[in-house]
């Protein structure tokens, strides 16, 4: 198996059910194939750099995963047939991937959520500050 990325946008305009719906069936082209998801995030609705088919917003997913090289063809052939998928990319990260490095992959990108989460909130603790002594300035002034 190889280590691939995809990155994939979506009309704005579908309901929760639609994308739910995409998404899982792209993720079960992926695990039916004997490949595993590694990472999937919805990034949610963003303004496009420019407009794909009359649209000016899209819904972002980015699918990280690990598959033999036939699933990027399937999926990539299913998002040209679907008129809700406006654009995607795929792109190879490595050679050769199998269970266990799919695992330490999955270990890597949680640790390094929780670091970027942990430096997230000792940022928001460091910017407190005393309003009553900003308020008291202001009285003086």
């Amino acid at each position: 198996m190889r280590h691939y990325e995809t990155t994939y946008i979506l009309r704005p305009n579908l309901g929760e059910e639609q994308l739910t719906e995409i998404i899982d069936r792209t993720n079960a082209i992926v695990t039916n194939d004997g490949g595993g998801i590694i990472c999937l995030d919805r990034w949610g609705i963003k303004r496009l750099a420019y407009e794909i088919n009359k649209e000016t917003q899209g819904y972002y997913v980015y699918l990280n995963y690990a598959a033999p090289g036939h699933t990027v063809k399937e999926i990539e052939r299913i998002f040209r047939i679907d008129d809700r998928a406006l654009r995607f990319l795929t792109v190879k990260l490595g050679d050769a991937m199998d269970a266990e490095a799919i695992e330490l992959e999955k270990q890597r990108i949680a640790d390094k959520a929780a670091a970027s989460a942990a430096a997230l909130a000792e940022d928001v603790e460091g910017d407190d500050f005393d309003s009553e002594a900003l308020e008291d300035e202001s009285v003086e002034d």
